[in-house]
């Protein structure tokens, strides 16, 4: 078997640079021929800190958000290799191929190759499939009639992704791992600073528990009247990171820092299986911000999906808004799409402006920036509060609603249209969860849509994708894409889809 260097190695950077260097040329050449011969690794891993993916209810399951790349089956020289921790269901996989158009359904198969781990252990995939070599020597087997025309996809790039795919010997198509801090909570708010961006008084680049404290009192005092505060991890997922700290009744004068020691044992962790002191140790080792609440009595949460393409162009693909839930409304539930007409193009445009700043410093592929906006004196202001430097939770429907119609976003109003001309709007959600949908195997979810007129129809353009569909019998957990003529229809087919699970189920 080959002989791999020494992960993090000096010899390691400079092959995965030099595999870098590929990506441009493969840009140009699949750009130029959507009939070009390709291969495409898809590992869907979630790599984050130990202890971060627990967190996350039917987190092995997520592995299936990016089965949307089957759609790339419809290319007909493309070659897919799909790797997961554990075998999918074959139920699953028939769902997703049954969308695909334009080419024979036996042909697609045939350019698909499905491989696991058979593994489920709460860690990244790519370091399961890096701990088997003989696994490794497979994928590469499978790439070796493709030399110069592959890549790997991924949902996000860590140090286990770049060995991955030095030793699969093809290009990453995602954002270098050393530059993963400028998704970092404090990397997020350099970048808005240098964006020129709005976003909440605060500060960053914080470790210890006494910086958290004269953090919180500096924004007490800079707002007497500020009722809450919010610690958040550097490396936080998903609202997850966060905590809440309520002043109640201190007073901005000399005891503040005292009285603020007094009441951390109090901080709400937007998490239910952290403490404060479990909050504030990895804190410590991973750092973290402190910034003001953004309060509002008209508040909204809107997101605009960027990418920066190989060649280093910046631009925005989509724009959210988002829904929100969790203690302190932080946590992500689903989004609408696109986000509000009234304020759409101030998004994007602040969206963007975070994109050049990042493609300046050599990022590339998809992310999106999350906003907090509020009325304030009859115009909405937004906050910037996040770069999620990743494919994230309005990753999957906006490629579910590219791939379904084959239409493009228009940057110039901020919608997206079918080839017919006709806009499209959708209601999504990665957390549809209820204790009677346990139970339910795939199968039984693909029948439930068919037979209540719930499944996507290719003439009208609208209906309903499900995904997560391999945590709906042990979690009762699944996802949901609604997608209509106009955010009516599709809120309303989303409202369906509901009604029509609870009285199924029950």
């Amino acid at each position: 078997m080959k002989i791999s260097p020494k992960q993090g190695s000096p010899e390691e950077l400079a092959e995965f640079s030099r595999l870098q260097m590929q990506m441009e040329n493969i840009f140009r050449r699949i750009s130029d021929d959507t009939l070009a011969s390709q291969a495409v690794v898809v590992i869907p891993s979630l790599s984050m800190l130990p202890g971060e993916l627990e967190k996350i209810s039917g987190v092995r399951h997520y592995e299936e958000r990016m089965l949307v790349n089957l759609m790339l089956l419809r290319q007909p020289r493309t070659k897919l290799i799909y790797v997961t921790s554990h075998a999918l269901n074959p139920v699953v996989i028939d769902y997703y191929l049954s969308m695909l158009s334009g080419v024979p359904r036996s042909h697609a198969t045939a350019r698909l190759v499905l491989l696991d781990c058979s593994d489920t252990r709460p860690i990244p995939l790519s370091q399961k499939i890096l701990e088997r070599p003989r696994l490794v020597e497979r994928i590469r087997n499978e790439l070796a009639d493709y030399a110069g025309t592959t890549h790997m996809a991924c949902y996000n790039s860590s140090e286990w992704e770049r060995t991955l795919a030095v030793q699969l010997g093809t290009p990453l198509h995602s954002v270098d791992p050393a530059l993963n801090y400028l998704g970092t909570k404090s990397g997020c708010r350099d970048t808005f600073i240098e964006a020129g961006i709005t976003h909440p008084f605060g500060f960053e680049h914080l470790h210890s528990q006494e910086e958290i404290v004269n953090a919180l009192a500096a924004i007490k005092r800079r707002d007497p009247d500020a009722k809450r505060a919010v610690v958040k991890l550097n490396d936080g997922f998903s609202g997850e990171g966060n905590a809440i700290f309520r002043y109640q009744d201190l007073l901005v004068d000399e005891n503040l820092e005292a009285g603020i020691v007094s009441q951390l044992s109090e901080l709400e962790c937007e998490s239910p299986t952290e403490t404060p002191w479990s909050f504030f140790a990895k804190f410590s080792e991973m750092g973290g911000i402190v910034e003001a609440f953004v309060e509002g009595d008209e508040k909204v949460s809107p997101s605009c999906q960027c990418r920066v393409n190989v060649i280093g162009e910046p631009m925005v693909i989509s724009t959210h808004d988002q829904v929100l839930g969790g203690r302190s409304g932080q946590v992500f539930l689903g989004c609408t799409f696109p986000a509000d007409d009234t304020y759409r193009m101030e998004i994007q445009e602040a969206g963007l402006r975070v994109a050049t700043a990042l493609a300046k410093k050599g990022v590339i592929g998809r992310f999106s920036v999350d906003f907090v906006s509020v009325k304030e004196a009859g115009k909405w202001v937004h906050y910037a509060i996040e770069v999620n430097l990743r494919k994230g939770g309005t990753t999957h429907p906006f490629l579910t609603l590219k791939f379904l119609t084959g239409g493009k976003y228009n940057v110039e109003d901020g919608c997206f249209y079918s080839p017919s001309g006709q806009a499209k709007y959708y209601y999504a959600t990665d957390n549809l969860k209820e204790e009677w949908y346990k139970g339910l195997l795939p199968e039984d979810v693909v029948d439930i849509a068919v037979y209540n007129k719930l499944h996507f129809h290719g003439q009208s353009e609208s209906g309903v994708l499900f995904h997560l569909l391999g945590a709906v019998s042990e979690y009762g957990k699944l996802g949901m894409t609604a997608i209509g003529d106009s955010p009516t229809q599709a809120k309303e087919l989303y409202e369906y889809a509901l009604q029509v699970l609870d009285e199924e189920t029950k």
